[in-house]
């Protein structure tokens, strides 16, 4: 079955997600912030991060598990430690005016964290690492989610897809290169994105209810995601928790509710970002030795960059555009213009 397509410009998309958002009672400042973040997505060909996800930032919007006008509270707790509270508001406009406050911090001192708490889904989270690349600096960032992936050995849902970013900047006010992945095979949207084509998923994904491996996405979504390398991803899952989490003081993934549906209260989830500034370390050898990197990677044939395909979508969108399902399309249409009965 041919799935009919619309396409816009970025410049539509984030009017269409800004519009949207408003329309679910979400403050102006804080639609901008997530209207960005969906738009980037989108132009990166992130899709399952993008478009499809506005319905439920709406919903939950609109429902009241996230609070659309919710103000984030940024507050420096040491020389270079800054704490965010999202106050149960939707992580981007957290994470954005919490950067306000960690830069600074960072390019003065060399070394600068910044947690946040009392958060969201914050959407790709090489996007907000990429931020930081942006000003000059090397950007880790970790976020933990609503239990969905055992522990090696396990059955029972402990971690989320968890996933951990680094974004190292090119001196030039670009990223070199994204460094983006979950702790899982897959991010647990791409199930999301192949139950809603209708479409199998690869095995090794997901286990179902009863800890069998599955190729049915909807069974998936029931049971567990399967970490990448084994008990190496379960190990990184780990490490994200204790960042975005304990150390964040955000809710662990056992205790969060879920990001797709709209039971229970604020997921409560947590961001962790370091940021480093490259010229109070390696400064003489850091452009050098990121050039001969880059270049030792680029110089193999099927080799490439991590990020490299973020830059190539970037091209592609410029010249034509974002294309989409006319399904999606008219749906974001009806948040933004219900139909009457």
């Amino acid at each position: 079955m041919t799935v009919k397509t619309i396409t816009l410009t970025p410049d539509e998309v984030h009017a269409l997600a800004f519009s949207a958002l408003l329309a679910c009672g979400t403050s102006r400042p804080n639609a901008e912030s997530v209207a960005r973040s969906v738009t980037a997505s989108e132009v990166d060909g992130i899709h399952s991060h993008g478009l499809a996800r506005l319905p439920t930032y709406c919903e939950h919007a609109r429902c009241g598990k996230i609070k659309g006008r919710a103000r984030p509270t940024v507050k420096k707790t040491a020389a270079a430690a800054v704490t965010v509270n999202a106050n149960d508001g939707f992580a981007h406009p957290a994470i954005d005016k919490g950067f306000d406050a960690l830069v600074p911090l960072a390019q003065r001192g060399g070394v600068a964290a910044m947690s946040v708490y009392n958060s969201y889904n914050c959407g790709v989270l090489g996007y907000h690492v990429e931020a930081l690349a942006q000003r000059g600096l090397l950007g880790l960032g970790f976020t933990n989610a609503p239990a969905s992936m055992a522990p090696h050995g396990g059955r029972a849902a402990v971690f989320g897809t968890n996933p951990v970013a680094l974004a190292a900047p090119d001196g030039h006010g670009r990223a070199l290169l994204i460094v983006d992945q979950s702790s899982s095979v897959v991010a647990k949207s791409e199930l999301v994105v192949h139950a809603a084509a209708g479409k199998r998923i690869p095995k090794g994904w997901a286990l179902d209810a009863a800890g069998k491996p599955t190729t049915d996405p909807e069974e998936g979504l029931k049971g567990t995601m399967l970490p990448s390398g084994d008990y190496k991803g379960a190990g990184i899952a780990l490490m994200v928790e204790v960042m975005a989490a304990a150390m964040a003081g955000a809710s662990l993934a056992v205790d969060a509710s879920s990001f797709a549906d709209n039971r229970g209260p604020s997921p409560r989830t947590g961001q962790f970002f370091i940021a480093v500034n490259p010229r109070h370390f390696g400064a003489k050898r850091y452009d050098e030795n990121m050039r001969r990197l880059a270049g030792a990677i680029n110089a193999q044939p099927g080799a490439r960059l991590p990020g490299a395909g973020r830059f190539a979508s970037r091209k592609r969108i410029a010249a034509g555009g974002i294309t989409f399902p006319l399904l999606l399309h008219q749906r974001i249409l009806n948040i933004i213009q219900p139909e009457e009965d």
